[in-house]
């Protein structure tokens, strides 16, 4: 049964039933693969992200890093062995091009490991998700970007969406007449389990240019 968490960014630890949620779903802890969301950056170790995860109780035998300083043979045999995967927050765009670069979309959907992202990594393990210049990225022409499709939505990560609802549905209303687009705010979590979907905090979804707020589940 694959098991996907789309994280936000989280201010200081995972809440407890977040925390609970993932022991559960994570029996077995030899390997921990964090990609980077900044590849050529030597300085990111994913250190915010382990912290939430070391806090929560859950540690692992190994931990590996992939960035350009992995080779990519040895990328996909880290990711056919791990755990757990973990995308880092970050660069949206610069983590999608080095997911491209070293083909990890299908040895990320074939392992049989759990797969979570936080904020960049959450929407970059969605199906589509849109760049545009509204949302912060320093780009000329608004484009709907492939992600690694692990579910068959959209996900918009760590976004203030109680200031910016009317640019979000306005943004995403041609996106979501495509797929479902979850929209969630920092602090919060969708988990994709078997076809199931569970919900922490504010989450809303976008269907057809409708938008409703989520029912926690967690």
């Amino acid at each position: 049964m694959k098991t996907h968490y789309y994280l936000g960014w989280f201010s200081d630890c995972f809440p407890e039933n977040l925390s609970k949620a993932l022991r559960e779903d994570l029996p077995e802890r030899k390997s921990l693969v964090m990609i980077s969301s900044d590849p050529s950056d030597t300085e990111i170790d994913g250190a915010v992200e382990r912290s939430w995860l070391d806090q929560a109780g859950i540690s692992f035998d190994e931990y590996h890093l992939i960035d350009s300083r992995v080779e990519q043979e040895v990328a996909h045999a880290l990711i056919r062995n791990a755990s757990a995967i973990f995308l880092l927050g970050g660069d949206t765009l610069k983590q999608n091009r080095f997911l491209t670069e070293y083909d990890l979309a299908e040895p990320i959907k074939t392992s049989a490991a759990l797969v979570m992202g936080a904020s960049a990594g959450a929407i970059n393990m969605s199906a589509k998700w849109k760049c545009s210049e509204r949302f912060g990225y320093a780009v000329d022409m608004d484009t709907v970007c492939d992600g690694l499709a692990l579910d068959p939505f959209s996900v918009l990560s760590h976004f203030d969406l109680e200031n910016n609802m009317a640019l979000v549905q306005e943004e995403l209303s041609a996106l979501s007449d495509e797929m479902n687009v979850y929209a969630s705010n920092k602090d919060c979590a969708l988990r994709s389990k078997g076809g199931h979907i569970d919900i922490l905090g504010d989450v809303y979804v976008m269907s057809r240019s409708n938008i409703r707020k989520m029912e926690e589940t967690f």
